[in-house]
């Protein structure tokens, strides 16, 4: 392989980077690259026969330009011309393409989604978010045409647009929309596609209540648990029945497989739960039971289409919520707090609880105190009744009778 590296200087006086140039022997059906000693494609196998073609490899400021040749010597020329040139700082790799304005549908598509396949499990989401509401309004637009102002007029019409239910956006929505794109730009200015400043710097971002904790009263919960029993759809009741005796969240259950599950020792794994370490629950006989009966068609506790991940639960959730007649705002999620406000009602420290939930900050958990605090009120009475002697409470079960104070 022929190499050469050669340090350039801008017009400022100082060394900026380097030029990496290379030639190599271009194998026609693979369209690879190869050394200059090769005699056959060390990808396809190709012989390469006398009717060599050589490709002059140009690597400068993070771009790299190629062209292909018919001979050693024509190879070695372009390769002597270009560095003449990177020595004089007058070849500019970049073609009319890159110097092209990069809009926000472009750097989506081409970078940030294939980098978010890779490197997140929401990318879904994100795509969601882009293609709803980002899209329609700065798609077409250069990342230097997008500024703050422009940003918070999206927060203003989403504040007054309704979403496919017929509901307003909730500021959580918008709060994700804003910080997906000071994301984009975060990471256009990191990978130096753009240069300017990131707009969303400069923008708010919507103050949320997320302490909202709902819990399903007791004839809430025996309407809940009767209408389940009589569900026709057996994956449906085992899935709202298991979420709420273990409080898992609705993305822990949908990764849930079979191998997640200890039936002797009663444990559940939950592979990269929020917060991504791995974490392992005890499961009660009721959570067991509730996915005792299920057939084990793929591999996924409960399976989508195909036996593939389910994604979504939305649809089968609202028509149970409504069968049992539980309020329109109480959401799936709400059985997760309804799980642990019982824990905790019943006496149960909020450490455990926080454990059981997989919260990784105490202060998670802080929602519950309220509740704990009855049950200690509730354990003090209990402890008065224990340390009491049996004979002093005849005595003031006497006195009381008779109208007088101890």
């Amino acid at each position: 392989m022929h190499t050469v590296e050669c340090g350039f200087a801008d017009g400022a006086g100082h060394e900026e980077g380097q030029g990496t140039m290379a030639i190599h022997i271009f194998c026609n059906n693979c369209k690879t690259s190869n050394g200059l000693d090769a005699d056959k494609c060390s990808k396809c196998g190709k012989p390469f026969g006398r009717s060599k073609k050589y490709r002059v490899s140009v690597s400068n400021r993070g771009r790299r330009h190629t062209r292909v040749v018919d001979n050693l010597t024509m190879a070695r020329e372009v390769e002597g011309a270009i560095k003449g040139d990177l020595v004089r700082d007058e070849y500019d790799i970049a073609d009319h393409k890159a110097a092209e304005k990069v809009t926000l549908n472009l750097f989506f598509d081409n970078h940030f989604l294939p980098w978010a396949k890779e490197h997140k499990r929401t990318w879904r989401n994100d795509k969601y978010l882009f293609d709803s509401h980002l899209k329609p309004r700065f798609g077409g637009k250069t990342l230097e045409e997008i500024s703050a102002f422009e940003i918070d007029r999206m927060k203003l019409a989403m504040k007054k647009a309704k979403n496919k239910q017929g509901r307003p956006f909730t500021p959580a929505t918008i709060k994700h929309v804003v910080v997906l794109l000071k994301r984009l730009f975060n990471l256009a200015g990191r990978w130096r596609i753009h240069k300017g400043a990131n707009p969303c710097a400069n923008v708010e971002l919507p103050k949320l209540d997320n302490k909202i904790t709902e819990y399903l009263t007791e004839e809430e919960t025996e309407r809940l648990l009767k209408v389940l029993d009589a569900w026709p759809f057996k994956q449906t009741a085992a899935f709202i029945r298991f979420a709420m005796f273990t409080g898992c969240r609705r993305g822990e259950l949908f990764k849930m497989k079979w191998g997640d599950v200890d039936v002797e020792r009663k444990l559940l794994t939950l592979r990269a739960p929020k917060g991504g370490k791995t974490e392992t629950i005890p499961l009660s006989d009721a959570a067991l039971s509730a996915i005792a009966e299920l057939p084990r068609k793929s591999e996924y506790v409960f399976p989508g289409r195909e036996g593939a991940m389910l994604t979504d639960f939305k649809g089968p959730w609202e028509r149970v919520r409504k069968e049992a007649k539980l309020p329109a705002s109480f959401r799936f999620h709400g059985l997760r707090h309804s799980f642990a406000s019982k824990l905790v009602s019943s006496g149960v420290d909020l450490y455990t609880v926080g454990r059981l939930l997989t919260h990784k900050q105490a202060v998670t958990t802080q929602r519950y105190a309220h509740l704990s605090d009855e049950a200690m009120r509730r354990a003090v009475e209990k402890s008065a009744e224990v340390i009491t002697p049996k004979d002093k409470k005849e005595e003031d079960v006497e006195l009381a009778g008779n109208g007088k104070m101890a």
